[in-house]
């Protein structure tokens, strides 16, 4: 039987992430000063932008193994701008590669954040700081020597849970001890271990099982599910994450009776487990398979073994039935499926102006445009502070904090900045 190998090493399916875009640069404080041109004026050049980091899906990338003991992934910061007119130079976006199926979650509340199902998939996980705005930009007929510029904006700096549901054609669910590992060696390259105890196989193992040149589906190794495994027993929690993306299931039970259960009360707890954790993995096509017939054949329970077919991984006997019956359901699967499934979910981006009431602290103004205003502002500086002025103003905050009932010398918090409110503002 021609069978390819894809192996998976060292395999990680969870781990946190830190994403950090770069800061923007600072704009530049700058006067012409040359002979002969009396009237010079303003030429600071603006800051250049910091990097994002994006997560992007790979077929190539295997595991989450490269983020296991370095969680850091920091895009580059954007350098400042400088005297005449020349602005800094903005950084590249930093993307980084992940396996396809990988979830990300907000790792302080464990909201879903995106889904990255398919190969190409891109989400943007960290924003850039923008760089901000040298004097020159400020120049206008009321404000003719502008001594100011805006401080470059500060990247996001964000932890997430990243989560790996593997994509296979077929996914082996069983008891441990079922004969899972020894099926998926014997009909794949794959190597899982093998032993004669329980919970040999403590993470998923992938393998290619290739019936001729035209014929091949990849077949996943699920390490063995026990009664009360979709409320975490036995680490099932983990183990049934992989079942989510396969097409086929197999549920294979033992013949030989796993500690002492009878086929079809083994058949009955996994697929309890499965309807516990996810109701609609019934639905997946799934073939009902008994192993070890060289030990004891599904006749010796009566009508209670309940299987389509009986195998030995041992003596291969029934193997190839099982293969082409398999082949047959994930070819009728894949022509079924949704070929634009792609994002599940995304992060919104935040619109307009919030005014929260932070009980009797006073107030705080929520939104990027507010944010930004006086993150980027130099608010040591007269001239400076009065454009955040204008600007919060343009935007809207001031109605909005008269909308939500402020008054005089009550205090307002925007992102860093505190002040107190007056009518005037």
């Amino acid at each position: 039987m021609p069978l390819y190998p894809w192996g998976v090493s060292n395999f990680v399916d969870e781990c946190n992430i830190c994403t950090r875009a770069g800061d923007g640069g600072a704009g530049c404080v700058s006067t012409r000063r040359e002979a002969h041109v009396p009237l010079g004026g303003p030429d600071g050049g603006d800051g250049g932008d910091g990097g994002s980091v994006w997560l992007e899906a790979d077929r190539n990338v295997a595991s989450l193994l490269a983020f296991r003991d370095h969680p850091h992934r920091i895009a580059g910061n954007g350098t400042h701008g400088s005297g005449g007119g020349r602005h800094g130079k903005a950084a590249g976006d930093l993307t980084v590669k992940v396996p396809e199926g990988t979830t990300v979650l907000d790792r302080g509340n464990g909201e879903l954040m995106v889904q990255l199902n398919n190969h190409g998939d891109r989400w943007l996980a960290a924003r850039a700081g923008v760089g901000g705005k040298g004097n020159a930009r400020f120049l206008s007929n009321k404000r003719r020597a502008p001594m100011f510029a805006e401080q470059g904006e500060r990247g996001e700096e964000i932890w997430y849970r990243l989560e790996l549901k593997l994509f296979a054609d077929v996914a082996l669910v069983g008891f441990p001890n079922a004969g899972k590992s020894t099926l998926i060696s014997v009909v794949s390259a794959a190597k899982p271990k093998i032993a004669d105890y329980p919970f040999t196989t403590l993470e998923p193992n992938l393998g290619v099982v290739r019936l001729d040149d035209r014929t091949e589906f990849v077949m996943a190794d699920i390490p063995g599910l026990i009664e009360g495994a979709s409320e975490g027993v036995g680490l099932g929690h983990q183990f049934l994450r992989h079942v989510e993306r396969a097409r086929v299931l197999l549920f294979l039970v033992d013949l030989s009776a796993v500690d002492g259960a009878p086929p079809a009360e083994q058949l009955r707890i996994l697929r309890h487990e499965l309807e516990a954790y996810r109701p609609d993995l019934l639905e997946r096509p799934c073939l009902v398979v008994g192993s070890k017939s060289d030990v004891l054949q599904a006749s010796d329970w009566g009508d209670q073994a309940e299987v389509d077919f009986e195998i030995s991984s041992v003596s291969r006997q029934g193997l190839q039935p099982v293969l082409w019956k398999l082949a047959e359901l994930v070819t009728e699967a894949k022509g079924n499926e949704d070929p634009n499934e792609g994002f599940v979910i995304h992060r919104p981006e935040a619109e307009g102006v919030e005014i929260v009431r932070e009980d009797d602290a006073g107030y705080r103004v929520v939104g990027r445009a507010a944010e930004r205003a006086v993150a980027l502002s130099d608010l040591g500086n007269i001239g400076a502070l009065d454009y955040a002025r204008q600007r919060l103003t343009k935007i809207g905050v001031t109605k909005a904090l008269k909308r939500a009932g402020i008054r005089e010398g009550e205090t307002v918090r925007i992102g860093d900045f505190e002040f107190e409110y007056e009518e005037d503002l």
